[in-house]
């Protein structure tokens, strides 16, 4: 599009990251703008899975989180092996969903990103109902094949978009990148599964 950058419609379909199951289909269009700024992005998806289901999902993972008795933490998720621990899924489940927006600003026309690792993370109790995590997290850019940190501050109840505020490590030294405030969801059409642009 003359003066306004490059645009992209693009049908996929989606699949659970956990189960690998179907999940539906979408239609997108995406915008990346000359200037340097996100890209725009219109989906639509018609889902396998009703949202009852998608709500009964959210609550089952937010209650296992809730009913743990200490702060979560941990390193290095997955091993080295590739393997995660099953009490650390639902933390892991939170950084997908997470990250999924930081790699959505970030991204542009010839970079990606993917979460390669989480490499620390700790729960904040909380005195409402809202669960909170520190996490420092790995992407790894395409086509650079780059490692960049990020921190990220995540915050979720179900029924309320997950939010993301993160502070990336700038390959620039002396620069950095970050954002105020981003939200998502952890389920549902606006999470985006798999938003690695």
């Amino acid at each position: 599009i003359p003066d306004s950058g490059h645009k992209y419609y693009l049908q996929f379909s989606t699949e659970d990251y956990r189960t690998g199951e179907d999940a539906g289909n979408c239609l997108a269009t995406v915008l990346y703008p000359k200037k340097k700024s996100p890209p725009v992005v219109s989906i639509k998806c018609s889902h396998t899975k009703d949202q009852k289901e998608i709500q009964e999902e959210d609550n089952r993972l937010y209650q296992r989180i809730r009913h743990q008795t200490k702060p979560i933490t941990g390193n290095n998720i997955p091993d080295s092996y590739g393997n995660i621990e099953p009490a650390l899924e639902p933390v892991w489940a939170l950084a997908v969903a997470g990250s999924s927006s930081i790699m959505w600003e970030k991204s542009t026309e010839n970079l990606g990103y993917f979460l390669a690792q989480v490499k620390s993370v700790k729960q904040w109790m909380r005195k409402d109902d809202f669960i909170e995590f520190d996490y420092t997290v790995l992407l790894h850019e395409i086509p650079t094949q780059e490692i960049i940190s990020c921190h990220m501050r995540l915050t979720w109840l179900p029924g309320h978009p997950l939010q993301v505020k993160h502070f990336c490590a700038s390959e620039n030294p002396g620069i950095e990148d970050g954002s105020g405030a981003e939200s998502g969801s952890a389920a549902g059409p606006s999470a985006q599964k798999g938003a690695n642009v």
